[in-house]
């Protein structure tokens, strides 16, 4: 029978995660889960349990909590392959800010469904990144994205607000962003055939779909084409910022002047002039880099979700 280790964050989504332990307990034997139940206690401690849940031979290993959590699980499991310790798929229970990997691969975003999925045990294989640079010079892998520039920034001012969650909270940070965030770096970017190097708003390195909880970066990307997706905004106007923004609402910033789709293996982003602030899943990556480099890892990861990313 599957094991599962079931890893959650007891502060994720303000507490939610923690509260909900008893449901997720609850939903998960009604359908014949087995499982075991564990909470973090320090950052990076959902990366510690994951890895150690490979050694203990758990064949499934479930992030409870948002993003940041995801992404701790996912680089557990992966440095346990790095390793040569083993490997294990990756679950995902999504309670969090924006829950934009879960999105971007299929799952459900509501507990009950994310449950079923769980326990049905349907599989796809992703493709995974791993981002150099920052606080992190040996690297960090992630399964969703790397933002570099004013997305990272509206990451880092959602964190901020206390009186805001969710999608309202990115959405409100867009707007405080705009008037920090000047002028745009010029960023050198490095992709497998060709250099751009531009006065750059932000550069999103995708392997799925959405960031900030509704922002469309690569509306057509796929996680599993061995490649990453660009979305590469050079600097514009700061009047023409919102405009910008409900392109990304609706995914139609395909063709727009500022606008460059790429798609690349590795990618290196240079800051000829100023610095580069950038998240990897939404985790802080550094605030004033330099350069950073991003290319798909050789590990491919097993993911319990449903056949088709969800719409």
């Amino acid at each position: 029978m599957t094991r599962h280790r079931i890893i959650i964050n007891p502060t994720a989504g303000r507490g939610s995660a923690k509260k909900l332990a008893p449901v997720i307990e609850k939903e998960l034997t009604s359908h014949g889960v087995e499982f075991e139940m564990v909470h973090t206690s320090h950052p990076w401690h959902a990366a510690e349990l994951a890895q150690q849940g490979v050694v203990l031979g758990f064949d499934v290993v479930v992030s409870v909590g948002g993003d940041g959590t995801a992404n701790e699980v996912l680089n557990g499991l992966m440095l346990a392959r790095e390793a040569g310790l083993g490997s294990a798929a990756m679950g995902v229970l999504p309670i969090g800010r924006g829950n934009d990997f879960a999105w971007s691969m299929g799952i459900p975003t509501k507990l009950e469904d994310s449950c079923r999925v769980l326990a049905e045990d349907q599989r796809i294989t992703i493709d995974t990144g791993c981002v150099s640079g920052g606080l992190y010079p040996m690297g960090r892998y992630f399964g969703n994205g790397v933002g570099i520039g004013f997305d990272a920034v509206v990451g880092f001012f959602a964190k901020e607000m206390t009186h805001l969650s969710g999608f309202p909270s990115y959405l409100a940070a867009a707007v405080k962003t705009m008037n920090y965030y000047h002028p745009a770096p010029v960023m050198e970017i490095d992709l497998d055939d060709e250099t751009i190097t531009q006065p750059t708003l932000m550069v999103s390195i995708m392997n799925g779909r959405r960031m900030g909880g509704g922002f469309l970066m690569t509306p057509d990307s796929l996680p599993n084409d061995s490649a990453m997706d660009l979305c590469i905004a050079a600097e514009i106007a700061r009047r023409r910022i919102p405009a910008l923004i409900g392109h990304f609402l609706r995914g139609t910033q395909v063709g727009h002047p500022a606008i460059q789709m790429k798609r690349s293996s590795r990618i290196a982003v240079r800051a000829v002039k100023g610095v580069l602030p950038a998240h990897c899943d939404g985790e802080t990556l550094c605030t004033d880099g330099t350069e950073l480099v991003i290319q798909t890892s050789p590990f491919k990861l097993e993911l319990i979700s449903t056949p088709q990313p969800a719409e």
